[in-house]
């Protein structure tokens, strides 16, 4: 009875928690959604040629490769997770406000950086903070980290169907006014999810190491293996994210049906978000989920190389769920129960954006000389990518359950 009485408190406590966190994501990544899906037609109406466009868009990548961890680092130094994120927060809107007085090559690539630095920490501070009070404690009750991802994925959805609409009636020029709404509501979600919790004994153990933070993080073996496992697997989605749409449309599939196939795909994201994922880690583990989503990822990407049939594509669609997903709570978990708490921050900012970001912006570039090659059988050299990670899972794996005998 004593048992039950806590769990009941402790879950009226939880759920506000829960709320918070959950209006904080739907609002960051309905600022995403605003603005990312349409900011190369936006940035083309400021006068920019293809060639410009891929430099500002390539020197944004890099930006955030930089600033990321640097504010990552910064926010573990001083513990100071909320008021970076809410900075940054109103950077970013204020950006988003200048690109409506912007015009020309060098104002726009000005502002593209200053935006992409003030962006870069959002995601990994928001996943810090909320990994840090979603895991439950036994005979507590809590919730969970996809709970609240699942919410940002349908925010984003539901951004981009707002902006969408928006962008037809008043042009792109709303998305940026969008956008920024959306960011200058951030520091107010901000001031109401709980502060990182204190440090621990994990803290006293940095504390005695003078090594850098990120090479503190690289002689860790789970974060290296879970890092690695990141970049080929979530970068094996390059070629997808680049020519599937190209290649759908040059076999005469109608754009009404490319937006149902991209709809069930992120419709299998939040699904795995929000329901499906949890279960599956407590049932097979974080390594086991992460070969399911490898194993997933050489499925989805053969047939990809092979077919254009509506039927078949819209069978692996879901997929998505598992390859991004699933691979990504995964890895969120095995990151939170092996890094040090005071290298929180840095640590998402180094597999997010230095791991499966620089991986990413790498295999875009290949992708693009495979597909002009190659064709859709590029898509072969993505399902490779999913093959190779699955002997470092197995090496990840043997070396978490030898640390837990």
């Amino acid at each position: 009875m004593a048992n039950a009485r806590e769990n009941r408190r402790s879950m009226a406590v939880e759920r506000p928690v829960l709320l918070r966190f959950m209006l904080l994501y739907g609002a960051l990544f309905s600022a995403f959604g605003c603005a990312s899906p349409f900011l190369p037609a936006f940035l083309a109406e400021r006068g920019l040629g293809p060639e410009e466009l891929g430099l500002v868009l390539g020197g944004a990548t890099a930006m955030r490769l930089i600033c990321g961890p640097i504010a990552g680092r910064i926010a573990d130094r001083l513990q100071a997770f909320r008021a970076e994120f809410a900075v940054c927060a109103i950077l970013a809107a204020s950006a988003a406000i200048l690109y409506l007085l912007a015009h020309g090559f060098w104002a726009v690539l000005a502002i593209t950086l200053f935006q992409a630095a003030a962006l870069a920490p959002l995601v990994p501070l928001a996943d810090a903070l909320s990994l840090a009070h979603a895991r439950p404690q036994p005979n507590m009750a809590g919730f969970e980290y996809g709970w609240v991802r699942g919410v940002g994925s349908a925010a984003f959805v539901a951004g981009t169907l707002v902006a969408g609409h928006a962008a037809d009636r008043y042009g792109f020029s709303v998305i940026m006014w969008l956008s920024a709404a959306a960011l200058l509501a951030l520091p107010f979600g901000a001031k109401f999810v709980p502060a990182f919790p204190e440090g621990s004994g994990a803290r006293l153990l940095h504390q005695e190491r003078p090594d850098p933070p990120w090479l503190l993080l690289l002689r860790l073996r789970t974060f290296r293996g879970v890092t690695l496992v990141g970049a080929l697997v979530l970068g094996s989605h390059a070629m997808y994210d680049s020519f599937a749409v190209i290649r759908w449309r040059g076999a005469g599939i109608s754009p009404e049906t490319i937006g149902l196939l991209w709809s069930e795909a992120v419709a299998a994201e939040v699904l795995v978000f929000l329901l499906i994922g949890t279960t599956l880690l407590r049932a097979v583990r974080p390594t086991g989920a992460l070969a399911c989503a490898a194993s997933c990822g050489v499925l989805r990407w053969g047939v990809m190389a092979q077919t254009t049939d509506v039927t078949a594509l819209a069978l692996i669609q879901p997929l998505h769920g598992f390859t991004f997903a699933l691979l990504h709570l995964a890895s969120m978990r095995l990151i939170t129960d092996t890094v040090p708490s005071d290298l929180a921050g840095t640590a998402q900012a180094v597999y997010g954006l230095v791991g499966v970001g620089g991986a990413t912006a790498v295999l875009m570039i290949l992708s693009g000389w495979l597909y002009m090659h190659y064709g859709a059988v590029g898509f072969w050299a993505m399902a490779m990518l999913c093959i190779v990670a699955l002997p470092v899972i197995w090496t990840l794996h043997r070396a978490l359950s030898a640390r837990t005998r």
